[in-house]
């Protein structure tokens, strides 16, 4: 007898449906399956006999064949567990159905005993089957509560392979995971910039740059609180939206993040990897296409410390992805495209031995190898980061101070008020001035006859790119927004200009 399972795998961050074929035949014992599967999708035949006598079932020694079609797509993961247990107890005579299979989609690993596992992808899962029309998806506990995250889509969460029988039997109702109710991540104050001391053009220029998504450079020695300043970020972030909530869920749902509570992530994310990191591990790929740090950042900060220590080809890797906002991984298999839009924030020191300029300590580097130090950043690079600051060392008093900074949910509240206004001026369509188009620039950063006149003096000097213009303009358009001026005045302007040329060190 012939039993079609309806099942998903996942190719990228997407979902595609997988019919699977289950005949039972007359002839040798055996259990063959095909259709391209890994070796965690062969396994799955001594999983699944196990689970079947465990769960009460009869595993009979007949010639078994299961086909995943499309046969030509590569299948991998234990996910197929459970939809070929059901197939093969449907496909023996000993499950009589009452719900027709065709208006379901089941995943699931199974366990010896058969206990139902969760998987990686479920949301990604469970927007495929939404959008194909499935009335639901049959799940575990855990991925059923990040399942039910879509609209018009019944999850049925089981525990094992004797309940989902029972209830496509009809033997037992299961009542439907209901969404979670949606709230505000509470943010913790370890990071708070209430604890930071003195650093104050620093701390301004974090604030433009989470107003307007602005890529960011902090340059100075050691101990100057270029990390601390950085980690802060999170907390002065606005809270993603719904839409980016399901975006960062379906990232690491894929990824295999194993979190405490299944749902949506509403927090935005942090990544910090460290310069040992492979270009694997950042951009992405390996054996089965995973997602990098540059994914994973996606709607939230990518923070890379000590800038210059990361290899070249990681460097000049992320050009792309900063301005297109994805990344593309071709590989002899196929091509995947990974979203990554991203703010990019790093920190450096101005020479290796990290103390040249520094008011107490003196540089013992040579100019050449200064030179060295500073030539690992390429100019491309330099030249896609919208500010530059220089943290410089605390000073005694900075230190000794006990009266605490701003707090974090001040500056949030002006940061929220600079996005509203942005969210306003684009339409809704979530664009930052960041990331305006080189018409959106045209046409939101004009500047006064008095500010193009000093302008052009002040370009004599910085001889930027036309990318590097553009940049500075948008950077101006943000500080205005933070002002809440309509236009973009000198005095937003001159801010600007200082962020991009920080002494003329670096840009």
């Amino acid at each position: 007898m012939l039993c079609v399972v309806k099942s998903a795998a996942i190719v990228g961050l997407e979902a595609y449906q997988v019919e699977i074929e289950v005949d039972i035949s007359k002839g040798l014992p055996g259990f063959t399956i095909v259709g391209l599967p890994d070796a965690a999708v062969q396994e799955s035949r001594e999983r699944v006999r196990a689970a079947i006598k465990n769960s009460e079932f009869e595993f009979k020694a007949n010639r078994v064949t299961v086909n995943l079609a499309p046969a030509d797509m590569r299948k991998e993961g234990p996910s197929f567990d459970l939809p070929i247990a059901i197939g093969l107890l449907v496909s023996a005579g000993q499950l009589k159905l009452d719900s027709g299979l065709d208006q379901y989609w089941l995943v699931g690993e199974l366990s010896l005993t058969g206990d139902v596992k969760p998987i990686k992808g479920a949301l990604s899962i469970a927007i495929g089957a939404a959008e194909r029309g499935i009335k639901g998806l049959i799940a575990s506990p855990e991925n059923a509560r990040e399942a039910a995250i879509i609209d018009n889509l019944n999850v049925v969460p089981v525990k094992n392979l004797s309940e989902a029988a029972q209830f496509l039997s009809g033997e037992k109702r299961i009542e439907f995971q209901q969404k979670d109710e949606v709230s505000v991540v509470q943010r913790v104050n370890e990071n708070d910039y209430s604890d930071i001391k003195g650093q104050f053009q620093a701390r301004r220029a974090i604030e433009i740059a989470a107003a307007g998504g602005h890529n960011m450079l902090m340059v100075g020695p050691p101990g100057s609180g270029k990390t601390m300043l950085a980690s802060g970020l999170p907390t002065i972030l606005p809270a993603l939206s719904p839409e980016e909530a399901i975006d960062v869920t379906k990232i690491y749902s894929i990824y295999g993040n194993d979190r405490e509570k299944r749902g949506l992530i509403w927090k935005r994310p942090f990544r910090s990897p460290h310069h040992t990191i492979s270009f694997t591990g950042l951009v992405g790929g390996g054996q089965k296409l995973r997602p990098g740090e540059i994914t994973l950042s996606h709607h939230g900060v990518l923070f890379l410390d000590e800038l210059p220590q990361f290899g070249p080809s990681i460097l000049q890797t992320l050009r792309q992805p900063i301005e297109a906002k994805e990344i593309t991984i071709a590989r002899a298999s196929g091509n995947l495209t990974y979203p990554a839009s991203f703010m990019l924030v790093c920190a450096m020191n101005p020479c290796p031995c990290g103390y040249l300029g520094d008011a107490k300590k003196e540089c013992t580097c040579s100019l050449g190898k200064i030179q060295r130090y500073r030539n690992r950043v390429s100019g491309p690079l330099l030249d896609r980061i919208d500010m530059q600051v220089e943290v410089a060392r605390l000073t005694k008093s900075d230190l000794m101070q006990c009266k605490p900074g701003e707090k974090s949910e001040d500056i949030r509240g002006r940061v929220d008020r600079a996005r509203e206004i942005q969210r306003q001026r684009f339409s809704g369509d979530n664009v930052l001035n960041s990331q305006m188009s080189a018409s959106q620039v045209r046409t939101f950063c004009q500047i006064s006859n008095e500010s193009k006149t000093w302008l052009d003096r002040a370009l004599d000097k910085l001889l930027p790119t036309a990318r590097g213009y553009d940049r500075l303009l948008k950077t101006s358009r943000t500080i205005a927004d933070l002002s809440g001026n309509e236009k973009i005045e000198l005095e937003d302007l001159a801010e600007a200009i200082q962020y991009r040329s920080a002494g003329g060190e670096i840009l």
